[in-house]
Formats: structure tokens, C-alpha cells, sequence
């Protein structure tokens, strides 16, 4: 990383953070028990700078690279401690990048610039009930009927799907009964669309998030909104994981490193049997256990992220975003439950950290591809 980069690495992270001691940190065990955060939020963060972050000028954002970007994500994380809010709020890095990539120009103008602002919310809709990492399975399809694009389906687990103004939408559009990758293609569908009905989804944990189901019925939209060529969605998706994927990398190393610095915390001033936690060897060794995962993930995402940034996106990154995304969310599990451990009774209460990450462990390990996925599809990328 260079002089430069670096200055604006820690100049940003440095305002994330004060980003989420103001406004995350003092509100979140309210806006957990409530199941959602106040919509201002968005706004909030935009006016800082944070959700225009790796999105052109002209359209109201500012370019950064990975390494840039993945920094503030580790910080937001790891002093916010959210899984769920981070999930929601940032939304738009999974459903705007397919429309920056192929959308027109006219379609861009449309969508991206009030998100970016945080006047509107952007979601993506891959999975369905009978298909989640299998997207090859989706069954949701768009016919084409005069100047519009007539889409019958339903989605489920999808983020932000309770407010999104946007859904950035995969659809079968080949033949009637055609199965596999090929016939399926990319939508954007308005929030507001005649026929869009959506369904709030109760979960284990991202609780504050708005997870929806959604349901299409006969939803028309302009045939202005396919992104790029018709069927090839497909490629499209497997593109927009990779960015997701890397995303959540750093989400994982921000938790567990928040992990680890609340369990830190309650070992130097809880007091058992007239002594300090920390001083009993067991638990600095414990300690010492969750930074050494934490280092090696942190080293791990650096090496990837180097390598996008300088343009490598080849088979063999894709393998190693598959396997680093399985490596962080496991050291993410580790240390939530090392910190629940240290933190003893109090672990277990809602309000804590340690509480909250430990709930949000599961869905990180499997959105975005579950582990079993990530595997394979690494192990075919290294010609295994």
C-alpha cells in the first residue's frame, strides 16, 4: 500500500469510526429489540461519504479501491458490532454494482445517485425458496410482452427487502422449462411496482435488518431495465458474488476483532476468586488464540485485496475469495464464542457484543454461499 493510499485509508477509517461511537454504537441494542434502525441512517452515512465509497464521480460517489473500502467495513464492524445493520445499510454494494457494470447510462442516472445519497435503497434478489446457493435453480421468470418485461416469481432472505426502492433481479427469461445457467437474466425492478408484495422474515439474528419475502405478480417493468444481453444473468451474478464475498471477509474480521476486544475488556476488570481474568492463564491464552486467527485472516484479506485491486480477477482469486471468506467467518465463529465463554453469565445477556455476533455467526457463514459452496467452487477453480 502506498504513502497515498494509506492517508486515505486512515483518514477514512478514522471517520467511520467516529461514524459508529456517535451514531451506531449508543442505539444499537434499541434498534436490535425493535428490528429495524431509523431510515435516516442512510442519509447520515452518505452525507459522510460512506455509501458513495468505489462509485464513480459522476454519479455522486467516489472511486476506491478494495483496500480502501474493505478498511472502513473492518472498522464499521468492529466498533459498531452489527451484523445486521451493516447488512441493510450498506445493501447497495450488492445491488448497485450489476447496474454500474451493464446498466445503460440513462438506467444509472436513474438508480444510482438518490442511493448513493441515501434517498433510496438499493437490494438484491438472487434466492428463492426452492434455491439459494444453487442459482442455476431459480425458477422466477420474465416474459417479454410488448416494451416490457412481465416477471412472475418469488424471492426469499433478501435483504433490505421490507424498504428497497430497487431490486436488482435475477429471472429466467429462456424457454418455458428451461433449466440451468443458461436463460437467466437481470432486472431492475422499482420498489413501487404494481404486483410487488413483500413479506417481513423473522430471524436468528440481523435482527435490526429488514429481511423480506418477496412475491412477484405479474410485475411489469420497462424493457429499458434488462441489464446487459438477455440470458446472460448468470455471469452477471457469479461477478457481483465475488465483490460480496470480499465484502463479507472483512465484515467477519470486524466482528471477530470486536470479539476479542470486549473480552479483552472483561478480563482486566472482572475479578474472580480476588484476581483479574486476565491474569489466569487459561484465558490469556485464550486470548492470545482468537489474535492469532485474527492475524492471519487479516493478512490473508490484505493479500486478496492487493491482488484485485491490481486488476488480478482471475480463476485463482476466485478460489482464494472463496476460501478467505470461509477462513474469516470461521475465525468470526471462533472468537464470538471464545468472548461468550470469557464473558461468563453476562455473555449470554442481550446488550453485549460477544451476544449479538454469536447470533449472527450462522448467516454469515452461509449468505452470500454457504461453506460447502465455497469449497467446491474453489476446489474447480484450482482445476481440482
Amino acid at each position: 500500500m502506498n504513502a497515498e493510499l494509506s492517508e486515505d485509508v486512515a483518514a477514512m477509517t478514522a471517520t467511520a469510526q467516529r461514524f459508529a461511537e456517535s451514531e451506531i454504537a449508543p442505539h444499537i441494542h434499541t434498534w436490535d429489540e425493535a428490528g429495524s434502525f431509523p431510515r435516516g441512517l442512510y442519509g447520515k452515512a452518505a452525507n459522510i461519504g460512506l455509501l458513495g465509497l468505489g462509485y464513480p464521480e459522476a454519479l455522486g460517489g467516489m472511486p476506491a479501491p478494495f483496500a480502501l473500502r474493505n478498511a472502513v467495513s473492518v472498522t464499521l464492524a468492529r466498533v459498531g458490532g452489527s451484523g445486521g445493520l451493516m447488512a441493510s445499510l450498506f445493501s447497495l454494494n450488492i445491488g448497485l454494482p450489476p447496474v454500474l457494470r451493464y446498466g445503460s447510462a440513462a438506467l444509472q442516472q436513474l438508480v444510482i445517485p438518490p442511493v448513493l445519497r441515501g434517498e433510496k435503497i438499493a437490494a438484491l434478489g438472487i434466492t428463492e425458496p426452492g434455491c439459494g446457493s444453487d442459482v442455476a435453480g431459480l425458477r422466477t421468470t420474465a416474459r417479454l410482452d410488448g416494451n416490457e418485461w412481465v416477471i412472475n416469481g418469488e424471492k426469499v432472505f433478501i435483504t433490505s427487502g421490507m424498504r428497497a426502492d430497487w431490486i436488482t433481479l435475477a429471472a429466467r427469461t429462456g424457454e418455458p422449462g428451461s433449466k440451468g445457467a443458461g436463460g437467466i437474466s437481470m432486472f431492475v425492478v422499482p420498489g413501487d411496482a404494481v404486483g410487488l408484495s413483500r413479506t417481513e422474515l423473522k430471524k436468528m439474528g440481523w435482527w435490526c435488518s429488514d429481511t423480506a419475502h418477496l412475491r412477484f405478480d405479474n410485475v411489469r417493468v420497462p424493457v429499458g431495465n434488462l441489464l446487459a444481453e438477455e440470458g446472460s444473468g448468470f455471469k452477471i451474478i457469479m461477478t457481483n458474488f465475488n465483490g460480496e464475498r470480499l465484502g463479507m471477509s472483512a465484515m467477519a474480521l470486524g466482528f471477530a476483532q470486536a470479539c476479542y476486544d470486549e473480552a479483552r475488556d472483561w478480563s482486566r476488570q472482572r475479578k474472580t476468586f480476588g484476581a483479574a481474568l486476565v491474569e489466569r492463564q487459561v484465558i490469556r491464552h485464550k486470548l492470545v488464540d482468537m489474535q492469532m486467527r485474527i492475524a492471519s485472516t487479516q493478512a490473508w484479506l490484505d493479500a486478496v485485496t492487493a491482488r484485485v485491486d491490481a486488476g488480478d480477477e482471475g480463476p485463482e482469486w476466485v478460489a482464494q475469495v472463496c476460501m478467505l471468506k470461509n477462513h474469516a467467518t470461521q475465525t468470526m465463529q471462533f472468537c464470538a464464542d471464545q468472548a461468550v465463554q470469557i464473558l461468563g453469565g453476562m455473555g449470554f445477556m442481550r446488550g453485549t457484543k460477544a451476544e449479538r455476533i454469536y447470533r449472527e455467526v450462522k448467516v454469515m457463514m452461509i449468505g452470500g454461499g454457504a461453506e460447502e459452496i465455497m469449497k467446491e467452487l474453489a476446489a474447480r477453480q484450482l482445476g481440482l
